[in-house]
């Protein structure tokens, strides 16, 4: 099963194996994409569908140094590279839409302001250009300016298509923009914006419906995390984190998107299953964030019916050649996460395939 084939949109993934976006920070100063990039996502091509790393729509909502972006030329230009390179092996990949938001600071966006749902600051420090800083108190978002926000993501996305991508994924998972307006403790807005689930998911929903718009539902998929409480965010009333989800799921449910992918630690949970239920279109799952997905877990996954694709990370960094080697029971390479966020193609591109 996990080797079969799935459609998803208008696409047909060749197996049910996908490969996470994986922040990796090899893009350089100016968030452009280079051969290296290109050489690491053409390894990974025979895994049923690639999404790539979280990319920026706009300089405002970059989170990381070294992170690619799909604003300009250049970054376009470098993503087509990419994007050929994957196509002639036969692999399919998205582009993940990823606004920062409050994850992130000054020195790191090139002095462009940090935004949020509401001026609620991530407790620690994050590790910019100029060494660990405070987290910056972000500047609350007007109403006014929501929309203009929403273009950024749109144009973005386009972009992506311009680029070679199959599709997009909107990243509103593990506490960026999206996620921080669907969340309780970072979105603390009066407006209609804020205060209960409704209205918290409505940036989202808005968010969706007009990159539906622009590219069709068949090329958007969308990330979540409910109750992954990193960076900030605090997901820990059941019944709001329930109420939020559902109506953030059930509302976009009839766009028939290409597909929801959830990060849950409990793909069985009650949770998780609902909200496949209520999506009813192709369901991807990733449990990999606190512990690495087996290859026992992913089939089981599939076999017992929780989800239509398994989303795998750190197997997939290691293992180029990740699907061969669950199909035929063959040892893995360990990753090394000394090179998760470094630079160069040391654990990058330098992971063996299988020897014959």
């Amino acid at each position: 099963m996990l080797f079969s084939p799935l459609a998803l949109g208008e696409l047909e993934l060749t197996n049910r194996l996908v490969m996470a976006p994986l922040t990796r920070l090899r893009a350089g100063q100016n968030g452009v994409p280079g051969p290296l990039i290109a050489e690491h996502y053409r390894q990974r091509s025979s895994l049923g569908l690639i999404v790539s790393e979280g990319t920026y729509p706009t300089p405002a909502g970059k989170s990381y140094p070294g992170q690619p972006g799909l604003v300009t030329e250049e970054q376009i230009a470098g993503w087509k590279q990419v994007t050929d390179a994957v196509h002639a092996e036969d692999g399919r990949i998205f582009a993940q839409i990823m606004h920062g938001g409050r994850v992130s600071h000054a020195d790191i966006t090139g002095g462009h302001e940090i935004v949020g749902p509401s001026a609620v600051a991530i407790e620690g420090e994050v590790r910019t250009p100029n060494g660990k800083q405070p987290y910056p108190v972000p500047r609350e978002l007007r109403t006014d300016e929501l929309p203009a926000v929403i273009q950024e993501i749109v144009t973005a996305s386009k972009n992506a298509i311009e680029a070679g991508f199959d599709g997009v994924e909107l990243h509103s998972a593990n506490g960026y923009l999206l996620h921080e307006f669907l969340a309780p403790n970072s979105n603390v807005r009066t407006d209609s914006y804020g205060g209960s689930p409704e209205n918290r998911a409505r940036f989202v929903i808005e968010a969706v419906n007009a990159v539906v718009e622009a590219l069709g539902a068949n090329r958007v998929g969308i990330r979540i995390s409910p109750e992954h409480n990193v960076q900030g965010i605090a997901e820990t009333d059941a019944a709001d984190v329930r109420a939020s989800y559902e109506v953030l799921v059930e509302t976009i449910a009839p766009l028939n998107l290409a597909y929801l992918s959830i990060l849950h630690h409990d793909p069985k949970s009650a949770l998780v299953q609902d909200l496949r239920v209520r999506f009813n279109g192709t369901f991807l799952v990733n449990t990999g964030f606190s512990e690495i997905t087996t290859r026992d877990e992913a089939f089981a996954i599939i076999e017992d019916g929780l989800a239509d694709a398994v989303v795998v990370g750190r197997p997939a960094i290691a293992n180029p050649d990740l699907a061969r080697r669950w199909r035929e029971s063959l040892p893995l390479n360990e990753p090394d996460a000394s090179t998760f966020y470094a630079d160069g193609a040391e654990g990058y591109t330098d992971y063996p395939f299988y020897a014959n």
